[in-house]
């Protein structure tokens, strides 16, 4: 439990508040490259800030203040340049920096140009990734984007899903170190919810969280297994401020603001060895629903069913009125080294799993069940009996709405059709 003012604390994420100056210190995935192949410029909002998102005609990324220095015109609505965005309404052009470089009507009344040289806009450093856009919006200098090994698996196939989740970011953070839900909100809840009244799921045994330098790692075991199950102990990563590394997948919770999150899954499955060498020439990206056309919250996919969980909490999640028990040891340490990392800053230190030295930021490996196969692939046959990468060939099951154009490219990529599967049934690894 937390206190109300404790709870603020680790909440409150918008311009000026400690949670968002600290968590402004890494590099957030904001957006997918394959987005701007037809649009090349979007709103988005981060941290309470309302900001555009635009790639130049250069093919450069540039995230800057929302509204025109101007009259506050829109830039939603502005004309991509060569190198910048300019204001549809007066002309008014700015760079990737926020600096104004154009001002038609007034250099032509000062051709000194005082007025432009002195105007612009807030703006934010952005990187392209692993077809991500990153964006940093904290002090410099920037820290490293991280350069995880699985980013650069050869022979994959990969995927982006995006979903915004009307909740604060920490309650779908602290799902990622509570993995008894696994065993209640994946197999039990959607067993009843199906229909199936047989055994539930085997119990969790037992629970452990260690330190590490990326972040934590969290492990457990089930009924059947026991300490050498990889489970226990290679166990799962979480990736400090905001994410998680389960081999097949990265998952990013970044604030919108107070009350709203985005969601970001970022997925990839080494082709069958039949189908090797494989290049994937563009990472496609899609928006997954989080309700269906009745409006009703979809709870038949993994990441849909978390999200369930996330908003059921509330808006923000009152933790003064939380009871926690030895399920939560992970929860407490999470919210532990954030209270340490809040420290940390206002002594003008370095949170928690920030990269600068660039000899340690190459190909980073991180505790991965099963990563030989996830890495180097299989032949088809045993592909489809693997515990983790069979599922797969037969449905994409972390997230409703996947795109009939991505399913199909994947089927290509696999050289198998996907033939669907009882996701009630399935136990996630």
């Amino acid at each position: 439990m937390l206190t109300e003012e404790k709870n603020r604390l680790l909440t409150e994420v918008g311009p000026g508040t400690a949670m968002g100056n600290l968590l402004r210190r890494y590099w957030h995935p904001v957006a997918g490259v394959s987005e701007f192949e037809t649009n090349a410029l979007r709103p988005i909002r981060l941290f309470g800030e309302d900001l555009v998102l635009f790639k130049a005609r250069n093919g450069t990324f540039g995230l800057i203040a929302r509204r025109c220095a101007h009259r506050n015109s829109d830039l939603v609505f502005g004309i991509v340049e060569e190198n910048g965005i300019r204001c549809s309404y007066h002309g008014w052009q700015y760079d990737g920096t926020g600096q104004c470089t154009h001002q038609p009507f007034e250099e032509t009344v000062d051709p000194s140009a005082a007025l432009r040289k002195a105007t612009r806009l807030s703006a934010y450093p952005v990187q392209a990734k692993a077809g991500m856009i990153w964006a940093y919006m904290g002090p410099q200098p920037a820290p490293l984007l991280p350069d995880w090994e699985a980013f650069g698996w050869p022979n994959c196939f990969a995927q982006i899903v995006i979903s915004e989740i009307p909740c604060n970011w920490l309650q779908c953070q602290e799902n990622t170190v509570d993995p008894v839900h696994f065993e209640w909100m994946h197999n039990n809840a959607e067993q009843r919810r199906a229909g199936d009244f047989g055994p539930y799921s085997p119990r969790t045994l037992r629970l452990g969280i260690d330190e590490a330098e990326f972040g934590l790692i969290s492990r457990r075991y089930r009924e059947g297994t026991d300490e050498t199950t990889p489970l226990w102990k290679t166990g799962r990563a979480i990736l400090w401020p905001n994410g998680w590394f389960f081999g097949h997948h990265f998952e990013w919770k970044v604030p919108v603001d107070d009350r709203n999150t985005l969601f970001i899954t970022w997925c990839t499955i080494h082709v069958p060895a039949e189908n090797e060498p494989f290049v994937q020439e563009r990472i496609p990206t899609w928006h997954g629903p989080v309700k269906d056309a009745a409006g009703e919250w979809i709870t038949s996919h993994v990441n849909n069913q978390d999200i369930v969980a996330w908003i059921g909490q509330g808006a923000i999640a009152d933790r003064t009125r939380e009871t926690l028990g030895a399920s939560d040891r992970g929860v407490a340490a999470l919210r532990r080294q954030f209270f340490n990392d809040l420290d940390a800053v206002a002594a003008g230190q370095d949170p928690k799993g920030v990269i600068r030295d660039p000899a340690r930021n190459v190909h980073i490996q991180l505790p991965c069940i099963a990563r030989e196969d996830l890495m180097t692939g299989l032949p088809r046959a045993a592909m489809a009996k693997h515990p983790i990468l069979g599922p797969f060939l037969r449905d994409f099951f972390l997230q409703a709405g996947q795109p009939d154009a991505v399913r199909q490219a994947f089927e290509r990529a696999m050289g198998s059709v996907q033939t669907g599967m009882a996701l009630h049934n399935f136990v996630p690894r």
